[in-house]
């Protein structure tokens, strides 16, 4: 999971696997493949990034 910010500034956990995709308009919307969304502040880069930085972790630790 990775941790972004709502726009009330709350923190909110996100399943990475649920992603279906995300979209910048300008706010950042992330879609779910259940049909939920949700808009948060971070840009869809930093998403990225976040994404990556988790499943490489995760990659690293199997590795141990």
């Amino acid at each position: 999971m990775i941790l972004l910010t709502k726009l009330d500034n709350a923190a909110v956990a996100i399943s990475i696997e649920a992603i279906k995709y995300i979209e910048s308009m300008p706010d950042t919307l992330i879609f779910f493949l259940n049909g939920d969304s949700i808009i948060v502040k971070e840009p869809v880069d930093t998403i990225v990034k976040k994404v990556t930085e988790f499943r490489a972790n995760i990659i690293r630790e199997s590795q141990k």
